[in-house]
């Protein structure tokens, strides 16, 4: 499993992120880290949209959500099967998301483990492609301005402030319950975790982005603002 790891993880980002530092004016780990995180995304875009998409029509089709829970709230067995056949009907996978999750989270360990297992200034040469010629420098500063191998509280709390915005353009919750309504247990817990996903995360992420470094700091800002793009395209799509 680690050698799965290292050979289709971690070694395709080390060395796009050294060939692109060697190809950039200057080897500016800053600028490679932007451009990566830009890359990267970029290919995970058919994912991301598909996942974005089936978030707003999972919005849309919440009032039928609730109507089928209402009416089988005897019967968990015929209310999965009509949830299934409403998701069927309406074209949704409700685990897009999921999976698009799934797969970043691998790219983020190995972006992790670039810049905190050594793999950044000194580069290894034993962890190249026989194809990369490494730069003879490395500045680990990002426009000469920020130091991206130490701890950076700047671009920690932009990565957090982008994260903040990331999550006030995604999906509005579902409706409010009816007046009187008692609200059910998957309902207190999608607004618990609305409430998570908007106040508290951008908190973690901070704290996340200081104690790792600048340059994963920077990878968080660079990702978000990329995913806020792509939430306005898919919404502007979705209105149309």
């Amino acid at each position: 499993m680690i050698t799965t790891f290292h050979n289709f993880v971690y070694l395709p980002i080390y060395n796009g992120l050294i060939f692109i530092l060697s190809i950039i004016p200057g080897a500016d780990v800053g600028l490679a880290v932007i451009v990566l995180t830009i890359l990267i995304k970029t290919v995970l875009y058919p994912l991301s949209h598909k996942g974005l998409h089936t978030q707003r029509r999972m919005t849309e089709v919440a009032p039928k959500l609730e109507e089928l829970k209402e009416k089988h709230k005897e019967d968990k067995q015929e209310l999965a099967r009509k949830t299934m056949e409403l998701y069927r009907e309406e074209k949704i996978n409700p685990f897009s998301s999921i999976f698009l999750l799934l797969i970043q989270i691998p790219v983020l360990i190995g972006l992790y483990l670039v810049f905190m297992n050594g793999g950044l200034p000194k580069i290894d040469p034993k962890d190249l492609y026989s194809f990369i010629t490494p730069p003879v420098d490395v500045s680990m500063y990002l426009l000469g301005i920020f130091d991206l191998s130490k701890k950076n509280l700047i671009l920690a709390l932009l990565a957090g402030l982008a994260q903040f915005a990331r999550a006030w353009v995604a999906p509005v919750p579902p409706p409010p319950l009816k007046t009187g309504g008692k609200p059910s247990f998957q309902q207190d817990f999608a607004r618990s975790m609305q409430i998570q996903m908007r106040y508290i995360l951008p908190i973690f992420i901070t704290f996340f982005a200081y104690t790792t470094g600048g340059a994963l700091a920077l990878y968080w800002i660079t990702s978000n603002l990329f995913d806020i793009g792509t939430e306005l395209l898919v919404t502007k799509r979705m209105k149309k």
